[in-house]
């Protein structure tokens, strides 16, 4: 799931990528006190874009994973619930179907680090099945090699780290 141009409009939108570019910057604990209080604030039944947005982000900000698995399966959750119409009034390029690829990638890899081989075997499936929506760029590309990255450790039964995860920083 990319990161797309923030819409003026949408003041939930622009804190969440404010509070992504901190933690890329590396100030990692304020991201997170920062994705965490719009989350207090969007709830769990506000808005699903912001939701599922959010939570994915925040996952990232987890060295644990079970940590990261909890916001990954709330961004998946939220997913659920966002249309096409609602992701195209934030950029007009958006599909939901392409966000689903990085979110079952996140989970299987999440499952993955926690041993649990079989979950992340189903959402590798999941990741594999959805990817003809992801973009023939460079984002699809990396998002195809890390699908094939999390399958071999899958077959490997490594739970370590792997080098080109997302965030996932203490």
């Amino acid at each position: 799931m990319t990161t797309a141009p923030s819409h003026p409009t949408d003041p939930t939108m622009n804190a969440i990528g404010q509070a992504v570019a901190e933690a890329r910057e590396g100030d990692v604990a304020a991201a997170r006190r920062k994705l965490l209080s719009l989350w207090s604030g969007i709830g769990v039944t506000g808005d699903p874009l912001h939701r599922c947005t959010l939570a994915h982000h925040l996952a990232d900000l987890y060295e644990d994973p079970a940590q990261a698995l909890a916001w990954d399966i709330r961004a998946l959750d939220a997913a659920g619930a966002v249309t096409d119409q609602r992701v195209q009034q934030h950029h007009a390029a958006l599909h939901i179907a392409g966000f689903f690829p990085s979110l079952h990638l996140n989970l299987a890899d999440d499952f993955r680090r926690l041993g649990s081989f079989e979950a992340a075997a189903e959402h590798l499936n999941a990741a594999e099945e959805s990817a003809p929506a992801l973009p023939r760029d460079g984002y699809g590309a990396l998002l195809r090699t890390a699908i094939r990255q999390v399958a071999e450790a899958v077959a490997q039964r490594d739970t370590a780290k792997r080098d080109t995860a997302p965030g996932r920083t203490a």
